[in-house]
């Protein structure tokens, strides 16, 4: 199974988040803010980050500018915001993301369709 960093700042949906991921059988890391995931991607090795935009310290569009994902081209990032059609969602897909899901239009349960279709996905797809 995959490794995912969710990378999120309210901590009822960061922990919701890792419940779900986990019990689906992924190897799961959490952060709540961009700096903290550049910290814990120095000893944790993604297949996919699950990335929020709006965060206190770090942001997901500065978090993704530091992260270089031309250097990790394995690594997948999925926007996971209710901000959809905002700049912010279209500055994510020139740093390199893969996907932005709507957290408002995705359910829980439907949580890991969604992280299993963006890993067997081979080229970026706009949701």
């Amino acid at each position: 199974m995959a490794n995912i960093l969710v990378v999120e700042d309210d901590k009822d949906l960061n922990n919701a988040y890792c419940i779900i991921l986990e019990n689906q059988g992924y190897t799961v890391e959490s952060a709540f803010d961009g700096q903290e995931a550049l910290d814990k991607l120095k000893d944790f090795e993604p297949n996919l980050i699950l990335l929020d935009l709006l965060m206190p310290i770090m942001g997901g569009l500065e978090f993704l500018q530091h992260f270089d994902l031309k250097a990790h081209p394995a690594v997948k990032v999925l926007i996971f915001t209710n901000m959809e059609n905002s700049p912010e969602v279209a500055e994510a897909y020139k740093l390199g993301a893969h996907r932005c899901i709507i957290k408002s239009w995705t359910a829980p349960h439907n949580l890991a369709k969604v992280i299993n279709e963006a890993l067997e996905a081979d080229s970026p797809v706009k949701a």
